[in-house]
């Protein structure tokens, strides 16, 4: 067993990148149905950042479940160090990835160990390194769980129909916007996997990287409207959100959806009259889905980019470059 003792990056209070301190803290013990890994690295994702800022309730929660200080993070790639004695199927020096406990704050991902319940857990690919693995988590299953596969029968916080994926296949185009980020780069992979058509929207920079995954039309938004320039497609999915996701709706065909990955504002009478759904999901750990993923990172059917790394200490360099935006794919804190 390591020392008792190990480095994380924790919150004392909320704020900006500042805030993030790296500190030493007692390893934590594996409860029942965990084990107790070595984080190699954890990804950085948006909910990292709103719980540094100040948002302490997931939607669907009543109240806070954070109490400071807290470690941020859900994403890990590592190894297994030890199991809880009711654990079967991982043993100790087993590589293992996984988003922990999501939705929740609950991840404690930016630290050099972490209890992970075995059931958000998967065998890491073999051929992909701890950095990339990190990166595929929760990217990886919020596109998987909007496009492919919900997976689970937990409603929804952000409405009261079930989530149903579009079926894709040769016959369907899809339209993803901010294409070059964590969820956008993984969906337009899935959707070619399944044999879509793909219409990514980025700034130009993203261009040749898009591309290169596999999209077959490109459009600059610094430069054009996709509305006014798509139409007629079956989805869209919007990983940027905000108050001009309503626009993208006159890009679908009748029948067509858009699927926003952060709840926006959207008039009923207008995608009643359009003829369209508006439906969202909740990303929520699951180990089963993450090993279906891992086979497609572990054959390059899918891959995972990275847009830059950071030692764990130094997190908030991190959090920096989450703020300056424009990210292709995943930024990754690297612990050993």
């Amino acid at each position: 067993m390591p020392t008792h003792t190990m480095r994380a990056v924790r919150l004392h209070e909320h704020g900006g990148p500042e805030v993030l301190r790296y500190d030493e803290v007692p390893i934590p013990e594996p409860g029942p149905g965990e084990v107790l890994a070595r984080v190699h690295a954890a990804g950085v994702n948006p909910p990292d950042w709103y719980l540094r800022g100040g948002l302490t309730k997931m939607p669907g929660e009543a109240e806070s479940t954070v109490s400071l200080p807290v470690i941020p993070g859900t994403d890990v790639s590592g190894v297994v160090e030890a199991v809880a004695a009711d654990v079967d199927g991982l043993a100790v020096g087993d590589e293992v990835f996984g988003l922990l406990r999501f939705p929740s704050f609950d991840g404690r991902a930016y630290a050099e160990y972490v209890a992970a319940p075995v059931s958000d857990l998967a065998r890491k690919p073999a051929g992909i390194d701890h950095v990339h693995a990190a990166g595929a988590p929760m990217a990886g299953l919020t596109a998987w769980q909007f496009l492919i596969d919900v997976g689970h029968d937990h409603p929804s916080p952000f409405q009261e129909a079930r989530h149903r994926p579009t079926a894709l296949d040769a016959d369907t185009t899809v339209l993803i916007n901010g294409a070059a980020g964590g969820v956008g780069h993984f969906a337009l992979q899935l959707a070619k996997w399944k044999g879509a058509r793909v219409i990514a929207v980025a700034s130009a920079a993203h261009e040749w990287f898009l591309s290169e995954l596999g999209a077959d039309q490109f459009i600059d938004y610094t430069k054009s409207r996709p509305e006014e320039l798509v139409h007629d497609v079956d989805l869209v999915l919007d990983t940027v959100g905000g108050p001009h996701s309503s626009r993208l709706l006159r890009t679908l065909k009748r029948g067509g959806a858009l699927f926003p990955v952060f709840p926006g504002e959207f008039d009923e009478a207008e995608t009643a009259k359009l003829d369209v759904t508006v439906s969202i999901a909740q990303v929520r750990s699951h180990g089963t889905q993450l090993a279906e993923l891992g086979r497609l990172l572990d054959t390059g059917t899918v891959r995972v980019a990275i847009d830059s790394t950071f030692p764990l200490a130094e997190a908030r360099a991190a959090h920096e470059r989450a703020a300056r935006g424009h990210i292709q794919g995943k930024i990754v804190l690297t612990v050993a």
